[in-house]
């Protein structure tokens, strides 16, 4: 088999969802269509792994690929971990997954499928989602990534100039979304954070999560405000929030302008820690299929006017802060980046 015959596969594994995807050996995408199918994890592990390897599997047989030109094999899996490839407890997954070695398991499955050992990497899906963000962005330079994508709660990946995640000693490397905000800029109180820390995590103030407290502050200001004497759930309020601040609803505006100022000075800090040339910005808030072309505009400028007093200033000049491209791709790509990565370290 030639080198360019090679590929490199990633599965991303979802709470509810897994899909697949995979690389060639220069880093181009195989397919924009992953593969996607039940995690299944009500079943128990035997059951998440047989479907990781029909997920694999299937995508092959999609793009006429076969097991032979498998290289490598990347996981996305969020945490946290008790170790390398073991599983800590996670709110998302049953009980008795604590403690799953599914590096291990992943790893003999594979192998029993090939009839050969296939190198596993597995890292945090946010981290590797960074990876895929990351490569997209820069092209061929080599520049530090940071990545933060709001959604439910605030993903966050650091990926250094060699294109590979800060994973930490600890496995803990990156989860930016429980530092603490500047709230004396933001002239807000501390947020209990879903975590369980009370210091004010940035992601309470900066994602779905806290928007129930959130809420609760600044609709203070707007007692006539249709929100101020709905009946409905906290839930139903807060999901139409972003459809009314599309509309040009100035309660709704005023929280997601508050939520990109705290991303915003989330940056800045970041930028002394790490001092990235890139900070790509992802989640729901600048989905093109989910929004109106003024809105994400209005969120990212946001960020932008609220990061930049704190940079220095040659980052002033040169911090780039852009959105992300890649969507439901990026994890299952950036698993399969990090195995084609990793395969060139060891061979180098």
């Amino acid at each position: 088999m030639s080198t360019s015959d090679a590929i490199y596969i990633g599965t991303d594994s979802g709470a509810t969802t897994s899909k697949t995807g995979g690389v060639r050996a220069d880093g181009s995408i195989i397919s924009l269509k992953l593969r996607q199918s039940s995690t299944n994890s009500q079943a128990g592990t035997a059951a998440v792994v047989a479907g990781w390897v029909d997920g694999v599997v299937g995508f092959l047989q999609d793009n006429q690929l076969t097991w032979d030109q498998v290289k490598g094999v990347g996981l996305a899996i969020p945490g946290p971990y008790q170790s390398y490839g073991v599983l800590d407890r996670s709110a998302n997954l049953p009980l008795e997954f604590a403690g799953w070695n599914f590096h291990a398991d992943y790893s003999a499955a594979i192998a029993a499928k090939a009839g050969r050992r296939i190198p596993l990497v597995a890292g945090n899906d946010g981290n590797y989602g960074g990876v895929a963000e990351a490569a997209r962005v820069r092209g061929k330079r080599q520049a530090g990534v940071v990545m933060l994508a709001p959604g439910s709660g605030l993903g966050c990946a650091y990926v250094d100039p060699q294109g590979l995640p800060l994973d930490g000693d600890n496995f803990a490397g990156m989860e930016a979304g429980h530092m603490p905000g500047t709230l004396q800029l933001l002239g807000l109180r501390p947020y209990r954070c879903g975590c369980g820390r009370d210091w004010g995590c940035i992601e309470a103030y900066s994602t779905i999560s806290g928007l129930p407290q959130l809420l609760e502050d600044v609709i203070k200001k707007y007692p006539q405000h249709e929100l101020a004497t709905s009946t409905a759930s906290t839930k139903e309020k807060i999901l139409s929030l972003r459809t009314r601040a599309q509309k040009g609803d100035p309660l709704a505006l005023e929280i997601f302008d508050i939520q990109a100022k705290a991303l915003g000075l989330h940056v800045a800090s970041l930028a002394v820690a790490l001092d990235p040339e890139y900070f790509v910005i992802g989640g729901g808030l600048i989905d093109p299929d989910a929004t109106t072309p003024e809105f994400p505009e209005r969120y990212l400028n946001g960020i932008r006017k609220s990061a930049q007093p704190y940079l220095f200033p040659a980052q002033r000049k040169n911090v780039k802060i852009v959105e992300a491209t890649l969507g439901e791709l990026s994890q299952a790509i950036g698993a399969a980046l990090v195995a084609l990565y990793t395969d060139k370290r060891t061979q180098s």
